[in-house]
């Protein structure tokens, strides 16, 4: 085990060689007017020596070494262009010199490396962009690994709660790179791997739980839909472990959808509706007690009229006719005596 982890983050982070990209600029730009002035006077000496000699044939050795050290200045000043690199703020390129890790460049600036390093970045995207007239135009891909923010929208995904039911669940991962070596070097593509790892991040958790209570005594337990923020917590701190192989950091994890998935949902829909209808009579049956007994102990107290227990419990009946009725009571009046 400690032998793999030695192999996976054998490489660490460190910063590239690198000049100043505006002393390296003076100097090509030096290096292009000595190659023109060369062959400019290369020229200037080859003519001069064969209208000396009145021969157009003739050749000067110090013309022609004049002219080609001005060819080969101005090759060399255009090579070198290749070195210069331009960084904004939070990105960062990792090079590789033939095939092997040379640093990475992480400071905003301008700079010039070793023509021969090139930069690298398995993430990068390459794709084809519509223009407003409708022609097409290719972007390539760049190879400076952006070091902002990001954010992944995690497509929908069915999968079984703690009981078994199916559920439809979308998240969104706010997350950054932190170490470029292990971004580029560690995993084939940083952010397929992501995705991956958030897909088995979010199973993973999902099917710990249940998506909603329905027994009164588990009322203290966890629940996808009323504890959202703990199980977002949750799938933060598992996907984190899962991709710091690959020099990411997960700064936040959020629940952006979650429901029944379609063949149970109606179901579902139809016991939730039958649990607020008897929650909902549940509080109507004890006001109405509470409001009878309230009545018949101020009744008692006031000494308004003295009832038998046959009295009051067709007075209880009717206090809890008319408060428990799902509709308005109609009352009957009673002329006689109540005896």
């Amino acid at each position: 085990m400690e032998n793999s982890e030695k192999i996976i983050n054998r490489y660490e982070e460190r910063p590239a060689k690198a000049y100043s990209g505006f002393t390296m600029l003076l100097t090509v730009l030096l290096v292009f007017a000595a190659g023109t002035a060369l062959m400019v006077l290369g020229i200037v000496e080859l003519v001069r020596y064969a209208a000396e000699m009145n021969n157009e044939d003739a050749v000067n050795a110090l013309g022609m070494v004049m002219l080609c050290g001005g060819i080969l200045a101005i090759v060399a000043g255009a090579f070198l262009c290749a070195g210069f690199k331009v960084l904004n703020p939070n990105e960062a390129l990792v090079l590789t010199l033939f095939g092997k890790y040379y640093g990475t460049l992480k400071k905003d600036g301008f700079y010039w490396t070793n023509i021969f390093c090139s930069g690298i970045n398995p993430g990068a995207e390459s794709r084809w962009t519509g223009n407003a007239n409708g022609s097409f135009s290719y972007v390539g891909s760049s190879k400076k690994i952006s070091l902002k923010t990001m954010t992944l929208n995690n497509e929908k995904q069915t999968v079984n709660d703690e009981r078994g039911n199916p559920i439809i669940i979308g998240t969104i991962v706010i997350w950054r790179i932190v170490d470029t070596t292990k971004a580029v070097f560690n995993v084939q593509n940083y952010r397929t791997f992501l995705s991956t790892q958030c897909d088995s991040a979010t199973r993973n958790i999902a099917r710990m739980y249940p998506y909603d209570l329905f027994d009164e005594e588990d009322q203290n337990e966890k629940t996808l839909r009323g504890s959202s923020q703990e199980i977002a917590a949750m799938m933060t701190q598992d996907l984190q472990e899962r991709v710091a192989i690959a020099g990411l950091e997960i700064l936040e994890v959020r629940i952006t959808h979650l429901s029944y998935a379609p063949e149970i949902a109606a179901a579902m829909l139809q016991r939730q509706q039958a649990e607020a209808i008897v929650a909902a009579r549940k509080k109507i049956v004890e006001g109405a007690v509470g409001m009878v007994e309230m009545a018949l102990d101020q009744l008692n107290q006031d000494q308004v009229v003295d009832l038998d227990d046959e009295r009051k419990a067709a007075m209880v009946s009717n206090l809890l006719v008319v408060l428990c009725g799902s509709k308005d009571a109609q009352p009957v009046v009673n002329s006689g005596s109540i005896y």
